[in-house]
């Protein structure tokens, strides 16, 4: 491995981005799926752990699901995040890789939900640790009529 590291060095290449038994660390974000899932320029889809905003997929128009679409583009299209996992809980029944995502040292997770575009979803065991952050996440963003909590008469993720 070092061997190969090193003829990758030399040839001009850098060292492979680094991993978890999870899947990668880093990644370019090559495009957002919808608010609370993206996809790596590598081919990885990611679904925010602990976050459900409203669907904008597939014809949805659920109340807010275009602003939370378009919230998480604006942070990650195009940038390198940094994905930490849960493990051992890798996936989702859909195959996404299940992460917490970081663009700048900001958690795109948590700040959908404190902002409003999405609620709290915790699908054990996956987040266990962190379930009662979000939570409060949102109680003080409902609270607040942040984002959904404001503008939608019915709150889809809430369901």
């Amino acid at each position: 491995m070092r061997v190969a590291l090193l003829l990758l060095a030399a040839c001009g290449g850098s060292e492979p981005p680094p991993t978890s038994p999870c899947g990668p660390t880093e990644g370019v974000v090559l495009r957002v799926i919808d608010g609370d899932t993206i996809e790596l320029e590598s081919g990885e889809r990611i679904r925010y752990l602990l976050v459900d905003t409203p669907e904008s997929v597939n014809g949805a128009t659920d109340c807010y699901g275009q602003e939370a679409k378009a919230f998480n583009d604006m942070l990650v299209t195009g940038q390198t995040v940094t994905i930490d996992y849960d493990e051992p809980t890798c996936t989702d029944r859909f195959g996404r890789l299940l992460a917490y995502v970081s663009v700048a040292d900001r958690e795109v997770n948590s700040l959908l939900v404190e902002r409003g575009f999405g609620c709290a979803l915790h699908i054990p065991p996956a987040g266990s640790a962190r379930a009662d952050e979000f939570e409060l996440l949102e109680a003080a963003a409902r609270a607040d009529g942040r984002g959904v909590w404001g503008a939608c008469t019915v709150v889809t993720c809430d369901d």
